[in-house]
């Protein structure tokens, strides 16, 4: 341990504390923590999960149970209560540890158990936040995002900075955890924390409204279909000010969205079909990491047939499929064109064509208006 800068006294640089154990905020503590729960729990038998270093799994005797780890946090569930239990029982013995019993709540979500499935939502956490940045009392809107507003960069003073930052941060944690409806109208506005103008805080108000009049939207798992599957779309350049186009994606399994996401493209693509092509990239990339991921749950049935993903493009399909090519690509677009192939010649993936108004991901890309963002909110497995 060291004195901090600033507070270091002169000819007593040599005193400190003396560090007895890691504590929060010590940057090996996050280390020292992982290696200690590490060892406790794989001495238990448990094994990890190669694709997900917090999932532990457990089979005994045809049973099976499962421990997921966020932190401190512990979320455990398995076939059968009695090693739920004794997976308890041991754990307590090893730490000092607060069983909250069956699970309601994790980490913001409420977790609802119904005749029709499971539930996840953050509605309290929801409302906190329109009360906190008081917009609890506003007037609805029935979309996050306005698809006839062209955002620009702000090249003058930046217009509360702050309050933009710290409302943009809690929608992401939001949008992030049960909220894919408003992903892309987020992670747009995200772009200009930096220096955001009047306009920016229209359109950041837009999205607080629209969440007031859905606060009880949740994700519901219905247990069918029993599969995994994905979709991919891409925008191409929205705004004339814009020269890199916006990529989203998400993946379903039992009705809801278990996976998704809304971000701009690191490079620029020339047409449609290459800024198709790198979308699909990244969903393909997400599916090899989904399918390994339940590669190593026991419960899952194996073997997994190939992530079927829907593109609205069949240009960008056509191109994958196509045994050689003789179209002329950058260096990027072509590492990109390879890993397809791979994925496709392995049977990771599975590449199947979707009309434009019935891929979900659409609304990961741009702004829609109320009918479509209402049927998309519906396609993800949202509903109140």
């Amino acid at each position: 341990m060291e004195q901090p800068e600033g507070f270091i006294v002169k000819g007593q640089e040599h005193k400190v504390c003396k560090l007895v154990k890691s504590l929060y905020g010590l940057k090996q503590a996050p280390k020292q923590w992982h290696e200690k729960f590490d060892k406790v729990i794989l001495d238990y038998d448990f094994k990890f999960n190669g694709h997900d270093k917090c999932v532990y799994y457990k089979e005994n005797n045809g049973e099976n149970v499962i421990l997921c780890l966020y932190v401190d946090d512990i979320l455990i569930f398995g076939t059968n209560l009695e090693i739920v239990n004794d997976v308890k029982s041991y754990l307590s013995r090893n730490f000092d540890m607060k069983d909250m019993g069956e699970a309601h709540v994790i980490l913001g979500m409420k977790i609802e158990k119904t005749t029709q499935g499971i539930s996840l939502s953050q509605s309290s956490t929801i409302e906190k936040m329109l009360k906190k940045f008081n917009y609890f009392e506003c007037k609805p809107t029935p979309t996050p995002y306005d698809p006839n507003v062209h955002l620009k960069k702000n090249q003058g003073e930046p217009f509360s900075q702050l309050k933009y930052s710290q409302m943009i941060g809690s929608l992401l944690y939001i949008a992030n955890k049960t909220r894919p409806d408003i992903a892309y109208a987020v992670g747009r506005l995200s772009r200009y924390t930096q220096n955001p103008r009047k306009e920016h805080w229209n359109a950041l108000e837009r999205v607080f409204k629209y969440l007031r009049g859905t606060i009880d939207y949740s994700l519901c798992y219905k247990g069918f279909p029993n599969v995994v599957e994905g979709y991919s779309d891409a925008n191409w350049i929205t705004d004339n000010e814009e020269v890199k186009s916006t990529s989203g994606y998400i993946f379903l399994l039992g009705g809801a969205a278990i996976s998704w996401g809304s971000k701009k493209q690191t490079i620029i693509s020339r047409s449609t079909m290459e800024s198709e092509l790198i979308a699909l990239d990244t969903t393909c990339t997400e599916a090899e990491w989904i399918k390994s991921l339940l590669m190593d749950i026991p419960m899952v049935e194996k073997p997994l047939p190939a992530l079927s993903i829907h593109c609205d493009c069949k240009a960008t399909i056509d191109l994958v499929k196509q045994s050689h090519t003789n179209r002329k690509m950058n260096r990027h677009i072509h590492v990109r064109y390879k890993s397809m192939k791979s994925l496709l010649s392995k049977n990771i993936v599975s590449l199947e064509y979707v009309k434009s108004e019935n891929n979900i991901a659409d609304q990961l890309t741009k702004g829609l208006s109320r009918s479509r963002v209402l049927e998309m909110s519906r396609g993800m497995g949202l509903s109140p």
